[in-house]
Formats: structure tokens, C-alpha cells, sequence
């Protein structure tokens, strides 16, 4: 009955004098944007996994031959690509576990009634808004050991952050934590609202202490919340490119996502790059379908 509802209309309103129908009205909606994701997202992704399988190179007229699965082979069995993936995945648990002790931290601190809170709200999230290029050139003239400000307010006389190969991917990953850290702080923000006052009250009355409180009240209601967060910051954190691009050269800081741009756009090996594209996409399911088990299970507590 409903769906005779939605798809019929009275022959005698306005809309039908029109020559409006709710089926016509839809597919206005639906037509043009299904269209649009299949000319800006389907195609190119089902053109790009057919590259995968070639030996096809963008910078040559030469005709792409298929090789079956010798690019995914090759790249399995790379050591560099594997270096690559392991700085990847260190960078992806420094940033995002910052992030969430950051974000989650400052939302704590929010979560009370204090003078001017959603003028201070407001220019905490203000990083986020700003362009990965933007953030990138700013944090590169903080980091300068001739006249960055960490430098002096550290003590650290000319210490080079970017130049350090120890150091650049811990600096890359701090200007990562400022800029997405109000993310997490927005979402634990709405988690924190959202527990029932009177859990809290019925713990003063039984005289639980802070740390009790937390980790059995706040903590628990919490945590779906924080599980989204981390699974769209991981999902970013691993398709890094700008901010480190941006910021250093260094060997110890080329990601994943660096490493397929130099094998796509100077090396020039385009079926190669297709297929570790594929691979890096994968793997970014897997993490995330991890994710998304674990906090299914953390909803059923």
C-alpha cells in the first residue's frame, strides 16, 4: 500500500495537471546523479583496473599489452613497496592515535559549561578548514630551523625537523594531529551531549570516583562514537599525500600514496601504478571492514 501511495497520484491535483508525477520527480533527482557517478567515478575506476593488468605506459604511443597479473606479482614481491606500506602504517598509528588522545581530550575539557564555549568550538575547528597546501607551507615555516617558532619555544637552537630522517615522520604526523584533531573533538563532542545525566548523578550519589566514572559511564557510551572517528581517520591517514609531499623529501617519509604518485607521474609506469592503486585499495577495505566488525560488536554491549 505504501508504494502505491508513493508511485500513484490523483489524477485530478495540481501536480498531475502539471504533467508532474512522483515517479517524474524522482528520477529528476536520482537520473542526473547516478549519471554523474557513473561518469566521474564507476568508469574511471573499471578503466583504471583494466590499465592494471597491462604494461601500459601514458608517456608513449605504444599499445597497451596485457601481462595478466605480473604488476600485482612485481609489487607483492618489492621490497621497496613493502617499505613503503611500513612507513604508511607507522605514520597511520601515530596520526590517528594522536588524534584521537588529542581530540578526545579537548572535548573532555569542552564538555562543561564555560565562559565564551562556542566562540572557542569555533576556532578549534578553524585547522580543518584550512587547504592541505596551506597547512603544509605554514607548518613548513614553523619547522624552520633558522627562524621557527617550535625551534625556539623548545630550546632546540637549529634543530632540523624535516632534514632529521628520524624526525620527519614524527613532524609530518604532528602537523596531521593540529589539523584533524578538532574532527575527533567534534564527534566526541556530540558523544559526550548525548550520555544521560543521570548516570552521573546516580554515580555521585554512590560516591564513584573520576577514574570509575570514566571508564564505566563515559567511556563505554563513548566509544561507538570514537570507533567512527577512527575508522574515517585511518581511511584518510593511509591515502596521505599532501602534507608530507609538502613538507619533506626525506626517504623515511615517502607513504605509500608518494610512491604511487612518482611510479604514475615520473616513472611513468601507468599499469604498474594502476594495480598498487588497487592494492592500497584494498587494503584500506580490509582496515575498514575491521573497523566497522569491531564497533558493530562494541553496539551490541
Amino acid at each position: 500500500m505504501a508504494t502505491s501511495m508513493i508511485t500513484t497520484l490523483d489524477q485530478s491535483s495540481r501536480a498531475a495537471a502539471r504533467g508532474f508525477s512522483d515517479i517524474s520527480i524522482r528520477n529528476l533527482f536520482i537520473i542526473p546523479t547516478i549519471l554523474f557517478l557513473i561518469v566521474f567515478n564507476i568508469f574511471p575506476l573499471i578503466y583504471s583496473l583494466g590499465y592494471s593488468f597491462t604494461d601500459f605506459r601514458a608517456s608513449t604511443n605504444a599499445p597497451a599489452n596485457f601481462v595478466g597479473l605480473k604488476n600485482y606479482r612485481d609489487l607483492l614481491n618489492d621490497p621497496y613497496v613493502w617499505s613503503n606500506f611500513a612507513i604508511t602504517a607507522k605514520y597511520v598509528i601515530i596520526s590517528v592515535a594522536g588524534q584521537l588522545f588529542v581530540g578526545f581530550g579537548v572535548a573532555m575539557l569542552l564538555n562543561r559549561d564555560i565562559p565564551l564555549k562556542g566562540l572557542l568550538t569555533t576556532l578549534l575547528l578553524l585547522p580543518m578548514m584550512l587547504s592541505m597546501a596551506v597547512v603544509g607551507l605554514f607548518w613548513k615555516l614553523l619547522y624552520d630551523p633558522s627562524f621557527g617558532i617550535i625551534n625556539y619555544a623548545l630550546g632546540l637552537g637549529t634543530f632540523e625537523w624535516l632534514a632529521d630522517p628520524k624526525m620527519a615522520l614524527y613532524a609530518v604526523a604532528l602537523t596531521d594531529i593540529w589539523m584533524w584533531s578538532p574532527f575527533v573533538m567534534l564527534l566526541s563532542l556530540a558523544g559526550l551531549s548525548a550520555v544521560p545525566k543521570h548516570l552521573y548523578e546516580a554515580a555521585a550519589i554512590d560516591r564513584a570516583g573520576p577514574f570509575y566514572t570514566f571508564f564505566r559511564i563515559t567511556l563505554p557510551l563513548v566509544a561507538p562514537i570514537l570507533m567512527i572517528a577512527v575508522i574515517f581517520r585511518t581511511m584518510e591517514a593511509f591515502k596521505t599525500f599532501d602534507l608530507a609531499y609538502i613538507l619533506t623529501s626525506q626517504p623515511t617519509t615517502e607513504l605509500i600514496s608518494i610512491r604511487l604518485y612518482k611510479m604514475a607521474f615520473q616513472e611513468w609506469q601507468t599499469g604498474r601504478s594502476c594495480a598498487l592503486a588497487y592494492i592500497v585499495l584494498i587494503m584500506v577495505l580490509a582496515i575498514t571492514n575491521i573497523y566497522v566488525k569491531y564497533l558493530n560488536k562494541v553496539k551490541e554491549r
